[in-house]
């Protein structure tokens, strides 16, 4: 039985400490690389909402099905089934994975600013490194997850004081004229440029909320379940207001242009351009301290669902293991084993932190999309809805929450959806394994519709020379 060790501030430090990671420093770059100061608001804008919308779906799902304690993974498994409640589990895990590794590229990039040896991340000194700091997570999750949880909450207050000196600095430098130079992109207003422009920006502005479900995927673990979903709330409209701020207040110290050409982190180079070298510093030191608490929830997180998913049936058995601290060590030493090979394919293929981060965002929108359909399921089918005269309100949500999804998904383009695909193949294998293993009928009729389109996009992939 799992330990109900972590209360609102701990969930509400998972909540911010997942989502605040690396994205935040780098936005004024990322954001400016594809879009002007108009369409980077309509960005978020949009963002804002389809993200509040998971956020209620999340909500609404922890206070309506509280005995669905691993949560994104449950939600997909009691709606629609083991097999696609397994792919739910295996994107997220991988997804998870994979945003730590791309924490691990950032950080190694971002002490090159100290230590220029490390380069831009991909090379051995980083590798050596990396693999160093990927194992020193490992081991203090292995202490426990209340221990780590409290180091975490640590690390998200120490992470938001840059941030909240960057933003009071710039606010006061801020330059309308410099503003509106650029409020539309390049050349005349036009509704083509500026969907165009908004729709680029989408993997940008998902990876920066991914983390939103971090209570929820600590669900079981809390000691309130009403927590859970105040903590994901809160920890949504706290960070959106930062990221709209970083985003819309640098676009008023330095051209489209400028931003454009900052290295990583972008954010330092702004303020270095506000206060002078000083400044740059400040930010690259709140940057590594935020990967390190982004780092600590990512691993709480990761280790959490291949668990779950273990004790349901769907994962080996042996994911169920826990140590004498209660943490599911057998989970713990195949994320960090996976983990390791991720760095070092990194390595081998000199990938940037963007390619990496945006497979992840593609990979967990899957699971998003499913928690979506699972409560317009509830909704449609009055499940857990009798008597109930918040039915319209949760079916709009849900909508939203779905088309939001939808549209990320598209927006991600073709390539990288093909790419996880080949992630979801090599889950597939696994599914197949463990369910002959235990002798149960491994799939339905409609999940062979399912398995057809992931060998499909895998073999395009891979044929295409994307892998």
């Amino acid at each position: 039985m799992q330990q109900k060790q972590l209360g609102l501030l701990s969930l509400m430090a998972a909540v911010v400490g997942t989502i605040v990671g690396g994205a935040a420093f780098n936005l004024p770059s990322d954001m400016a690389a594809v879009a002007g100061s108009g369409p980077v608001i309509l960005a978020w804008v949009i963002t804002g909402i389809g993200m509040l919308a998971l956020a209620l779906v999340f909500q609404n799902l922890s206070l309506r099905k509280p005995e669905l304690s691993g949560g994104i993974y449950s939600y997909a498994r009691a709606g629609f089934g083991p097999f696609i409640g397994f792919n739910s589990a295996w994107g997220y895990w991988i997804a998870s994975i994979l945003g730590i590794v791309a924490f691990v590229t950032l950080f190694f990039q971002t002490l090159s600013y100290f230590f220029p040896v490390f380069g831009e991340g991909d090379n051995l000194p980083s590798l050596v490194g990396g693999i160093l700091f990927v194992l020193l997570f490992h081991w203090l999750v292995a202490r426990g997850i209340r221990e780590a949880a409290i180091i975490n909450v640590l690390t998200t207050v120490a992470k938001l004081i840059p941030i909240v000196l960057f933003l009071l600095i710039v606010l006061f430098a801020f330059e309308r004229d410099v503003f509106t130079a650029d409020l539309w992109g390049e050349g005349s207003f036009s509704w083509k440029a500026v969907g165009q422009q908004v729709k680029d920006t989408m993997l940008v502005t998902l990876w920066a909320f991914v983390g939103i479900e971090g209570a929820i995927v600590l669900s079981g673990r809390a000691k309130r379940v009403k927590d859970v979903g105040v903590a994901t709330i809160v920890g949504l409209i706290g960070t959106l207001a930062i990221y709209l701020l970083i985003s819309v207040l640098s676009t008023g110290i330095l051209s489209q242009a400028e931003l454009a050409a900052l290295p990583e982190p972008s954010m330092a180079y702004v303020l270095k351009a506000v206060v002078g070298p000083w400044g740059a510093v400040l930010i690259v030191i709140g940057l590594m301290v935020s990967i390190t608490g982004g780092m600590l929830s990512w691993y709480l997180v990761t280790v959490e669902i291949p668990y779950v998913a273990a004790k349901d049936g769907v994962f080996p058995t042996r994911f169920a293991q826990v140590n004498q601290n209660g943490t599911p060590i057998a989970s713990l030493w195949w994320s960090t084993i996976i983990t390791l090979a991720f760095v070092g394919i990194v390595y081998v293929s000199a990938s940037t932190y963007q390619k990496v981060y945006s497979m992840a965002s593609v990979a967990i929108l899957i699971p998003y999309l499913l928690s979506a359909l699972y409560q317009l399921k509830l909704v449609l089918t009055r499940e857990t809805y009798l008597n109930d005269g918040r039915k319209t309100r949760d079916l709009w949500i849900s909508l939203f929450a779905t088309g939001y999804s939808l549209w990320t998904l598209y927006a991600a383009g073709l390539s990288y959806l093909l790419l996880v695909s080949v992630v979801y193949g090599v889950g597939l294998v696994m599914y197949l394994w463990v369910q002959r293993r235990q002798g149960r009928a491994a799939l339905g009729k409609w999940d062979w519709i399912v398995v057809g389109l992931i060998v499909v996009a895998a073999l395009a992939a891979i044929s295409n020379g994307l892998v």
